[in-house]
């Protein structure tokens, strides 16, 4: 007798190929029979003709630090997903001495936009090096599976304390850190993660510790990665770490290296297509390069007591480095300030996050009575109501407020016919949700059921079979996840049942469940009816259903080549 059989589903394997009619039967978490009139089992499921896929892989997280308080890493498995990459950027919290843990925590609240209460309230400290984290997972039960990247910034502060912000490291410290890196390897990271990226700064607007290796850190580091003959080498890019410098690393390693982030700016619209062709042409030489990308727009909700989207600004940063509400409403009142921002705005040219389109900024709520008429207008329209330049505009009513009024930016990636020429691209990893940071930002934790509802059944960029491909198989087979991402016999018994006649992500809404009661953004799915990690049930059509005891995740430490 089965453990469980999903009757008169329609079934997309994870391939790519076209799907098949029949039942699928579990055994002891794996997948023990695919046809038809399959059964008996302890628990049947009637499909009624409902898609079965493999579960998502959603393979750039953040959940390094919520998840040592929440096991079951909400609400990513409520929205299909089986399998988290956490470590992304290099932003994780292990290895962390003592010492460091609360230097750790403020770099997070500013490049990761999360509450430093919730962080000291939420952490579990049971761990100093990073394969004593994997244990404590491991111990503590995990609800999806899990796998995690050796992050280069806590690897660097381990290494160098307070200095890993401030200078290049000595070879002695680049060999210490090459050993960490070989040891995570060793007890089973997927991988070595880092940023270059300027946007990436911590408190004060100092830059994330990784910013600051130089190219014979990074060598070493990705060398000492390769070593192991397994891994995946990620990094959110800057400036100054091109794609054929990153096809150099790809060389010496002779490991695949995952480039975030893919986006398509209005203000700069063949920058994306050049990276794309340059990755592609480097693919074309045989080098395992992979453009990760997104399939939802870059949206973010903020305040000016936080307003991640100015932060990669260098003008931005004596804001940053204020100490307190007060300090930071002085730097937002300064009219040469005020100037030094519009100068760099002006000059950018499509580099920034934010990049001028204050047509594509609209006030969300406001925090007086007297100003809800102002909800829903773009900061265009408001300035040019008030006769105003933009940027004045939006400072002066955030001040005139408390630095309390809402905001929403539409930034990155709403061209639909351009992003839908990048998702096209067959070697893409369509991923990016971000989710466990930027928690009062947005939510993109959905963004597989939105790739199956918008992308392939609304716009019919990719048919669903490829669709479910591109969020399940190919990641599987781009990070080595062993028996993982494919519906066949002996595989884990991930699974995803939906519509697609109603799959979609639903609204963002926000709740104050975080520890110390912290806000964060969250959402529901719609259209999907199941999901199951290594057989067991953690999700039905009303959302996370499972047992808080059982986690049947696995951490997962052992990778193909």
């Amino acid at each position: 007798m089965f453990d469980l059989v999903i009757k008169d589903c329609v079934i997309y394997d994870g391939t790519g190929g076209a799907p098949r009619h029949g039942d699928l039967a579990v055994t002891d978490g794996r997948i023990a029979a695919i046809g038809g009139k399959l059964g008996p089992a302890r628990d049947t499921v009637n499909a009624d003709g409902l898609a079965l896929a493999p579960g998502i892989i959603d393979g750039h997280t953040h959940y390094d630090a919520q998840i040592t308080w929440d096991p079951f890493i909400d609400p990513s498995p409520a929205l299909g997903v089986t399998t988290a990459v956490l470590g992304n950027c290099g932003f994780t919290i292990a290895p962390c001495k003592p010492a460091d843990r609360d230097l750790t925590m403020r770099h997070l609240t500013h490049v990761e936009g999360m509450s430093l209460d919730a962080l000291r309230a939420g952490i579990r400290w049971d761990f100093e090096s990073f394969p004593q984290y994997l244990d404590m997972l491991a111990r503590q039960g995990v609800g999806p599976n899990v796998a995690c990247f050796a992050g280069h910034s806590a690897i660097r502060t381990f290494v160098m304390g307070a200095d890993a912000t401030e200078r290049a490291a000595t070879d002695r410290e680049i060999a210490r850190m090459a050993a960490l890196v070989r040891e995570a390897m060793a007890a089973g990271a997927v991988g070595f993660a880092t940023s270059t990226a300027e946007a990436h700064n911590g408190e004060g607007g100092t830059p994330m510790p990784s910013r600051l290796a130089d190219d014979k850190e990074l060598r070493a580091l990705v060398r000492a990665m390769g070593d192991s003959g397994v891994g995946v080498y990620m990094l959110t890019k800057g400036s100054k770490t091109s794609i054929p410098y990153l096809e150099e690393l790809a060389v010496e390693a002779r490991r695949p290296v995952v480039i975030a982030a893919l986006f398509h700016s209005n203000t700069n619209p063949t920058a994306a297509f050049t990276w794309l062709e340059q990755v592609n042409a480097a693919r074309a030489r045989g080098r395992t390069l992979v453009a990760q990308t997104s399939c939802c727009p870059l949206s973010m909700d903020f305040t000016f007591r936080s307003p991640y989207l100015f932060e990669s600004m260098q003008s931005w940063k004596p804001a940053m480095a204020a100490h307190d509400g007060e300090a930071l409403k002085r730097v937002y009142r300064d009219p040469s300030w005020r100037d030094a921002v519009r100068r760099e705005l002006a000059a950018a040219r499509g580099r920034l996050v934010f990049n001028s389109e204050w047509d594509r900024l609209f006030v969300v709520e406001t925090a007086k009575d007297e100003n809800r008429a102002l909800e829903g207008m773009t900061l265009a329209a408001l300035a040019a109501k008030a006769g105003k330049d933009p940027l004045d505009c939006i400072l002066d009513l955030a001040l005139s407020e408390d630095l309390d009024t809402l905001f929403v930016a539409q930034l990155l990636h709403n061209d639909e016919t351009a992003v839908g020429r990048i998702l096209a691209d067959p070697d893409t990893h369509i991923s990016l949700s971000d989710a466990g940071a930027h928690l009062t930002f947005f939510c993109d934790a959905g963004f597989g059921l939105h790739l199956m509802g918008h992308w392939s059944r609304d716009l019919g960029v990719l048919d669903l079979a490829q669709a479910v491909h591109r969020l399940t198989g190919q990641p599987a087979r781009l990070f080595g996840l062993q028996d993982r991402g494919l519906l066949r016999e002996g595989h884990a018994a991930d699974l995803m049942l939906f519509d697609p006649g109603t799959v979609a992500r639903g609204p963002k809404r926000r709740v104050h469940d975080l520890p110390s009661g912290a806000a964060r953004l969250t959402t529901s799915a719609v259209g999907l009816h199941g999901v199951w990690v290594n057989g067991t049930r953690m999700a039905d059509a009303r959302g996370l259903c499972a047992d808080p005891a059982a986690r049947p995740g696995e951490v997962l430490r052992r990778f193909s080549s």
